[in-house]
């Protein structure tokens, strides 16, 4: 009798330990065993100041090019593949074009007017030493033969000329580029001039002018005239046979094709404080890309390092894609 009575007292301390054991564990399920400080979340944005490098997920396509200055992006995905010194103020020179030639276009309702070379614009243009696509004082030709003249051989008259016929001026052209260049967010340019011609306050970066590049090959007539290799000016009033001009850029190619696709235009830019400048357009591997650099060392007489570096950072990109 006894040994049952200390038999059920047993069992029922047993009972109360598991109730207590069960509630205690219940309860450290539903709560952490230990609760973190709390701590403010940083902002881990890399600084504004912080040099530019290419995304991690990307290929180094610009290492060892000669241009100081430079942005490479895919055109079809509409993203930058990687830059250096993109936002650095450079002279844009001859780059400067792109933008004349877009106003130009988006100003002109019908190509096939006649435009008149100015005879007052020619003497200021030798005194500069500035690139003349070829045309004379009083020239009568086509609005379309003067758009190729702009983009194709560097044609500094043609800019004048088009300033003119449009807005009167270059000074009140100016103002349109520079109304257009904040339309774009090109947050670091400013013009002075439709030519490229030095000044120290025409300024822009890479970054900027692939921008404005982007933005003008949206544009059917611009996309034509700068993937134009040559363009021919029929006979007018000071040239009879009429004449042949070729785009600057492929002048110096002994090639377009690159590994995996081609060049298909591109601009060229050059002043002594400009250094040798290229913004261009390559299709690789059915992917659009443009490549806008700047400062490279050189002239004119020497090798063409811009030129050099397009070709090399296109190839790369279908070498890549190869492998």
């Amino acid at each position: 009798m006894r040994l049952n009575r200390l038999l059920l007292i047993a069992s029922v301390f047993l009972l109360f330990c598991a109730i207590f054991v069960m509630r205690d564990f219940r309860q450290m399920s539903r709560e952490p065993s230990f609760k973190l400080p709390d701590i403010e979340i940083q902002n881990l944005a890399a600084p504004d100041d912080e040099p530019d490098r290419p995304a991690a997920d990307t290929a180094a396509y610009l290492d060892c090019i000669n241009s100081p200055n430079a942005i490479l992006v895919d055109l079809t995905e509409e993203k930058v593949l990687e830059k250096q010194n993109s936002s650095e103020r450079i002279y844009p020179a001859s780059l400067t074009k792109i933008m004349t030639a877009i106003l130009a276009i988006e100003n002109t309702s019908d190509f096939d007017k006649t435009l008149t070379f100015p005879s007052d614009i020619f003497e200021y243009l030798y005194l500069q030493n500035a690139s003349q696509a070829g045309f004379q004082p009083g020239e009568e030709v086509k609005y379309k033969d003067a758009l190729y003249g702009i983009l194709l051989p560097s044609g500094a008259e043609c800019c004048l000329a088009y300033a003119d016929s449009i807005a009167g001026s270059e000074a009140a052209f100016v103002e349109m580029m520079n109304q257009k260049a904040d339309e774009l967010g090109m947050k670091n340019t400013h013009f002075c001039n439709t030519t490229g011609l030095h000044e120290d306050d025409h300024y822009s970066t890479v970054e900027d002018i692939s921008l404005l590049l982007s933005y003008a090959l949206k544009n059917d007539v611009f996309r034509e005239v700068f993937t134009s290799s040559r363009h021919s000016i029929p006979p007018s009033n000071c040239h009879p046979d009429g004449f042949t001009f070729y785009s600057t850029m492929f002048q110096c190619m002994d090639t377009t094709e690159v590994t995996g696709g081609e060049i298909l235009g591109g601009k060229t830019g050059y002043t002594g404080e400009a250094g040798l400048c290229l913004a261009s357009l390559a299709r690789v591997n059915d992917q659009e890309y443009i490549l806008v650099t700047a400062h490279a060392d050189g002239t004119h007489k020497t090798k063409q390092f811009h030129v050099m570096d397009a070709l090399s950072v296109y190839s790369r990109i279908g070498s890549v894609a190869k492998n």
